[in-house]
This record gives C-alpha cells, structure tokens and sequence, in this order.
C-alpha cells in the first residue's frame, strides 16, 4: 500500500513535462523530502497496525483461553462431584440371609416339641479407607449370645431386632488385621463345628489376625462384663498353626490354641436368678446366696481340618485344665460335596462328646444336646442348593444329655431349613 502510494505521486509528478520545466531544484528537493516524510508515516502506521492486530489476537486467545479454563474447571467439578458419587456407592456393600426352620425335639422323659424359627441378618460394611472399614449388622431374636433364632407365633405379634455387628476392621499391616467392636468370631473351628464356639458367638472386644497363607497366628480379648461397677471380667483366647498343600488337590490346616475364662466364683452375665449354666458345674454359695461357677475354664485345643477333592476330614479336641473332672471335649466328622450352587449338594457326618466342664457351656453350639455342654452322640445333615443363593438343608441329632449325673436320657433333633442369602 505504502509503495503504490508512492508511485502514484511520482507518475502524477512525472505526468507533465511542462510542468517539470518550470520547477526549481529547491522545489524538487522539497519534494523529495516530503516524499521522504510520507515514506515515514505510512511506515509508521504499517508499525501501528500491525502491533494492534498482534494485541486483538492475543487478546482474543487469551479470552478464550479463559473461556476454555472456566468451562473446563466446572465440567471437571461435575465429573468429581460424579466419581465421588459413584466410588462412595462402590465402597459400601450390603449383604445378609434369611432362614426359615421347622424342628422337631424329642427327649426322654419330656413331651415332644415342634416349632417354626426364623432368622434373618442384614450386614452394611463401608471402605472409609484403603485400610480402614466399618461394619454394622442387625439380626432377629433376643438377648442370647449364641442364636438369632426367633421362634414364630403369637398371634402374628411383632419380633425383636438387635445389634448383631459393630465394628472397625484395619488392614494397614501386610498379611494383618485388626478388629475392635463386636465382631464375628475368627476363632478357627474345623468344618464350621461349635464344640467351643456356635457360630452366632460375636466377642465384644480386640482381636488381630496375622496369616502369610502357610503359617497364621490370632487372638481376640472379649469383655464378658465390660462395667467395672458390675464386676468387669475379661477372657481371651489365641490359636496359631499352618497350612499345607498336599499333592494336587488337598489341603491341610493343623494348629492349636489356648483359651482362659476366669469365671470360677461369678455368676452367668446372661440370664437372671434361677441362672442357666448350660451344662456347667456350679455351687449354691452360703454367704452371698448365689449360684456361681465352680470352675475356671482354661482350654488347650488341638484341630485339623484335611480337605481331599472332594471330601473334607475335620477333628477338634479340647481339655479344660483347671477343672477336676469331666473336662475333655472333641469331635470328628467328615464331609462330602459342596452346596455351593445350583445342583450341588454335600452329606456330613460327625461324632461329638462334650463332658459338663469341658468348655464354657453358654458359648458353645446351641443345637447339639439342646444347647450347652454334658452331651454326646452323632449328627447328621445334608444339603442340596436350588440356586447359588437358595438351598434346603436336613440335620438331624441322635444324642444322650445329662451324662455327669450317670442317667444320661436320649435326646432327638431334627431340623429341616430353607436358607436365602444376598449380597
């Protein structure tokens, strides 16, 4: 632009020749300067020009720029607003069952019972860490500490519901847990059998796992009585051991523990006055009036569970030492199958004796000799799975009871349940 200016005030310059006659040399030189000037200015301008469109586009890159980042940052607000959404949903878990049972008990000397039972558990657990959960359950039924059993009746009335879970579970330790609250007992017992522990026994308490998948070692403290204003007693228990692979398919955990009850002396934490002992030897003493345990209860324990393809072999024996007889309990059985899903089935068959203060009786299994121990004789179930989550099970006892006082009566239990579970 600037050059065609240029040249068209020196074509109209040179246009006329007359014109060129007649001007002095002063005046072409003042031409020249002007032209010069002119020169000058328009570079100028072409400058102005030019750093203006340089600052109109980055200003405009700038603006959008801006533009961009304020869109970008809530689309990103949105987006983790949404994740946190979604992984709060991933790290809760809900799971629990349902069981509905028909028994049958028929004991020498008394009337024969039937009753229908129900059971249902629900179970929320929460991931508030990597290795930290929380966990809470309710369950139906009452005060017992080893059922969640609720017998059925009443006209329809309404049944009890009661904290069955509480509790932290801490993981922040290769191969380690720790466990604190009212918790599901991780005690070990082969085949899922009761001799020292039914299976709804929740401690109340501490507990830590230590496991390298060969060699494990646990223990627990449990609060029978946690207020020091109503005599606080404190038991516990550890059992370590190891696990073996034998050959392509078998499986082999063998291990021991040790287990102390200082009761000796107390009265039942649960119950009232006339108290159920479960089995257990106690005196009526004459200066407070109260019917307390005569023994402490501290428990060896050997066990061993072997499962073969499909067979398991499970064994568990018991001698409580600080009583002066009547103290020794075991068990072994076997098991065929898995009712894991839909089609399977498995049969079980086990040989149980328990002798009065072999184990604390208000803790161990609450079906076999009607619950407690002073009890022998054989069980046997069978279950087959309708569905992964759904199956039918059968166990029926054949046992004697009462046998410290050497009248032992012939105790019959059968059980038949329909089981659901989800998770």
């Amino acid at each position: 632009m600037k050059k065609l200016i240029i040249l068209l005030v020196l074509s109209l310059s040179l246009c006329s020749t007359s014109t060129f006659a007649q001007v002095s040399d002063d005046e072409i030189q003042l031409l020249r300067q002007q032209i010069q000037m002119l020169t000058e200015r328009l570079d100028a301008m072409e400058r102005q020009n030019k750093q203006l469109a340089e600052t109109v586009e980055e200003s405009k890159t700038q603006t959008v720029a801006q533009t961009e980042e304020i869109v970008t940052e809530k689309v990103d607000e949105k987006v983790d607003e949404k994740m946190a959404a979604v992984s709060w949903a991933e790290r809760i878990r809900w799971s629990g069952d349902f069981r509905y049972r028909y028994e049958n008990i028929d004991q020498e000397d008394r009337d024969g019972r039937n009753r229908s039972r129900i059971r249902a558990r629900t179970h929320l657990e929460a991931d508030l860490a990597p290795t930290m959960k929380v966990g809470f359950g309710l369950a139906t039924g009452g005060d017992d500490p080893v059922s969640s059993n609720q017998t059925i009746g009443g006209g329809g009335s309404s049944k009890d519901i009661k904290i069955d879970l509480a509790y932290f579970d801490w993981t922040g330790i290769k191969d380690t847990r720790v466990t604190g609250g009212k918790f599901k007992n991780f005690l070990i017992r082969p085949a899922k059998k009761g001799l020292m522990w039914d299976g709804d026994w929740r401690p109340e308490g501490l507990g830590a796992v230590w496991d390298n998948d060969f060699i494990f070692a646990q223990g627990l403290g449990t609060w029978l009585e946690g207020d020091s204003r109503r005599g606080t007693e404190f038991a516990w228990g550890i059992q370590a051991g190891f696990n073996f692979k034998t050959g392509d398919f078998g499986k082999l955990k063998i291990g021991g523990g040790y287990t102390v009850f200082d009761i000796a002396g107390a009265t039942p934490v649960f119950g009232d006055p006339p108290y159920d002992f479960y089995g257990n030897t106690f005196i009526n003493n004459p200066v407070s009036g109260n019917q307390e345990y005569l023994y402490n209860y501290r428990n060896w324990e050997i066990f061993a569970e072997w499962k073969i393809d499909k067979f398991t072999l499970f064994a568990d024996y018991t001698q409580n030492t600080d009583a002066d007889e009547n103290d020794t309990g075991y068990l072994f059985g076997a098991t065929y199958g898995s009712a894991k899903d839909k089609g399977q089935w498995d049969i079980t068959y086990f040989y149980e004796k328990l002798e009065a203060d072999a184990v604390v009786g208000l803790l161990t299994d609450s079906d076999f000799g009607g619950g407690g121990t002073d009890a022998k004789g054989h069980v046997i179930s069978g279950t087959y799975a309708f569905h992964k989550n759904w199956n039918f099970k059968a166990t029926y006892f054949i046992n004697k009871v009462n046998l410290a006082a050497g009248d032992d009566d012939s105790y019959k239990r059968l059980m038949l349940d329909l089981a659901f579970k989800f998770k």
